[in-house]
This record gives C-alpha cells, sequence and structure tokens, in this order.
C-alpha cells in the first residue's frame, strides 16, 4: 500500500486547519493523508465545520482512519491559538511539527509532504527561525544545496530563478552558475516527480523582448545564451531567450513543459492570473516530495471560515501524485 501524504499544519492562527478539514470533506476519502497539529485545536474547529477529527498515533494508521474523519497526528501546542492573531509561543512548535513531517517522510512512513502556510516573522520571533522560508528550512532538514521553486497548475508550471528579492538586485544575481542549476534541477525534477522522459523548458528572458539583440539589455547574450546553448548540447530540449510578454498565451503554454523565469513576479503573475485558487507551490531539489498551497496564512478571515481550500485540495493531488511517481522510478 503507498504510504499517506504528511500535511503539516502550518501556524495554527492561519487558516492551515480550517483547509485542512475541508480538504478532507472535499476528497470524500480518495486520497490518502493525515495532519501533524494539535489534536484540541483541530477538534475545535472540526466542530464548527463538521468535520470529524480521528486521531492516530502512527501515520500507518491513517488509512484506516481516513473513512471515518482527518486523521491527526498529535502534536501539541504550548498555548491556544486564536484565529488571526499570531503567538510567538506557539512558534517552536510550529517549527517542530515541520521538523517532523520531514523525518516522516524521509523514512519512508509517507509518500510526499505537503505544508500549510507558516508567518515567517512569527517564527522569528518566537523560535529565532533563521530562514527566509520553508523551502530553505527544508532544504536544510535533508541537506539539498539548492532548492528550486516550481509553481504548478493545469496547464502551467514557472520557475523563478531569483525569488525574494529586490528587483533592482535580480541582474547582480542571475549568475550562468545560478541559471545552470536551477535548469538542471528543473528538468531533473520534471523527469523523476512528473514522468517526462524528455521535458520541454522554455527559459524567459530577463529584459523586455529578450534584450532585442542587446538593445534593451545584454544579460541574454551575456549570461542566458552561453548557458542554454550549453545545455541544449547535451539534449536538453530548451528553447529562448523568450520575450516574457509572449511567452504565456495559451497557445505558447502548449510548446512546453515548464517556464523557467528570471525573477518572482516574471513567473508568479502569469500563474496566478491563469489558476489564482489551484496553483500550487513545489519544491524541487530535495530527497522527497514538496508540495504547499500557493497562498499564505491569511489571517483576515481565519476567524470567519470562508477560506477556499481549492489550492491546499491541488497541493495534496499533486503531492499524491509526484510521491508516487517518483516512487515508481526508484
Amino acid at each position: 500500500m503507498t504510504p499517506p501524504v504528511a500535511l503539516t499544519l502550518g501556524d495554527p492562527a492561519g487558516i492551515g486547519g480550517e483547509i485542512a478539514l475541508k480538504a478532507w470533506a472535499a476528497l470524500g476519502g480518495r486520497l490518502p493523508f493525515f495532519l501533524i497539529g494539535d489534536g484540541a485545536h483541530l477538534t475545535g474547529l472540526g466542530a464548527r465545520l463538521s468535520v470529524p477529527v480521528v486521531a492516530i498515533d502512527a501515520p500507518e494508521a491513517a488509512a484506516e482512519a481516513l473513512p471515518r474523519g482527518l486523521p491527526v497526528l498529535h502534536h501539541p501546542l504550548p498555548r491556544p491559538a486564536p484565529p488571526g492573531v499570531p503567538d510567538p509561543a506557539n512558534a517552536a512548535a510550529v517549527v517542530a511539527i515541520i521538523a517532523r513531517g520531514v523525518e516522516i517522510v524521509r523514512a519512508g512512513r509517507a509518500s510526499a509532504l505537503c505544508t500549510n502556510p507558516i508567518h515567517k516573522k512569527a517564527l522569528k520571533d518566537g523560535a529565532g527561525f533563521a530562514f527566509p522560508g520553508h523551502t530553505e528550512f527544508l532544504a536544510h532538514l535533508c541537506g539539498a544545496p539548492l532548492p528550486v521553486m516550481m509553481l504548478a497548475a493545469p496547464g502551467l508550471r514557472v520557475v523563478p530563478v531569483t525569488i525574494h528579492i529586490p528587483l533592482a538586485e535580480v541582474p547582480a544575481a542571475l549568475t550562468p552558475a545560478l541559471l545552470e542549476a536551477t535548469i538542471r534541477i528543473t528538468h531533473a525534477g520534471l523527469v523523476a516527480d512528473f514522468g517526462l522522459p524528455a521535458p520541454r523548458i522554455a527559459v524567459a528572458g530577463l529584459n523586455p523582448h529578450a534584450g532585442e539583440g542587446g538593445a534593451i539589455g545584454g544579460e541574454e547574450i551575456a549570461v542566458l545564451g552561453p548557458v542554454l546553448d550549453r545545455l541544449r548540447a547535451e539534449g536538453m530540449a530548451l528553447t529562448g531567450p523568450h520575450s516574457a510578454d509572449t511567452l504565456f498565451h495559451a497557445v505558447a503554454r502548449a510548446r512546453y513543459d515548464a517556464a523557467v523565469c528570471m525573477y518572482h513576479d516574471q513567473a508568479l503573475i502569469p500563474i496566478k492570473t491563469i489558476a489564482f485558487d489551484e496553483g500550487v507551490n513545489v519544491t524541487l531539489g530535495l530527497d522527497f516530495v514538496r508540495t504547499s498551497p500557493d497562498h499564505g496564512t491569511a489571517y483576515d478571515i481565519a476567524a470567519d471560515l470562508v477560506a477556499n481550500p481549492a489550492s491546499l485540495v491541488a497541493a495534496l493531488e499533486l503531492a499524491a501524485a509526484t510521491g508516487a511517481t517518483r516512487a515508481v522510478r526508484r
């Protein structure tokens, strides 16, 4: 039997628990997963949503419990978590839940890890969290040298080479080594996790019109072109550098399996425009499968129980599918 997907609670003051309960109801038992979180916290939320919670003492018990309610592997919070009010006192527990999820999936007791959103400032204030975000912490836990963020939705996968840095710093950060490593990890992920034996990757330019032959910037000629030529010579199916303003319409999207973009918004604006509620954050370059819904903690609506679980449902489905694909290829 395929192991279940492990889901972490994320910030308990956010919508993680709510959308986990709603995802269980939406999936109707067709996808085995369990949530790592505080049992009392989840039971209280479940009562408000009329969704049952079933305590389990091991990941292996999730499949049997799933038809009866959301399986919860208990991990206590030191303090209650009122919705919308992040509490640094719970930060160490939030971090420990993530680490526990990684330990479970790396031990083969879960097929993949799906993570609910965290609030980095609360973790920093309460637990000295020293990482820019989830992705870097997960990479630290498994010793991955370069985690790569992919956003995936039906019909589009995008990978930003540079992520959470000011736009003014992008040209200097966009080195040939970083670009090459990102493309290689993207290619490997498409093969291992998405089952594409010869993935087609389109690469966006940095400048408008991909530099227009050097008239609007030289990075395409000096940085991007040589890297793409070298990787194409190895047999990778790469195209570009493309003008980003013509890379994301429907006809263009049909020509590639993933688009590698040069900076955060170049990648995230198109996918959030096309599939705002269905986008999934996938981390490539780890030794386990990790997905996450493509949204934050949503403190502003956490008390109202009106959160849309669609992105989490998509993240769980993709985690299960890619986890199974990677297992077959081992």
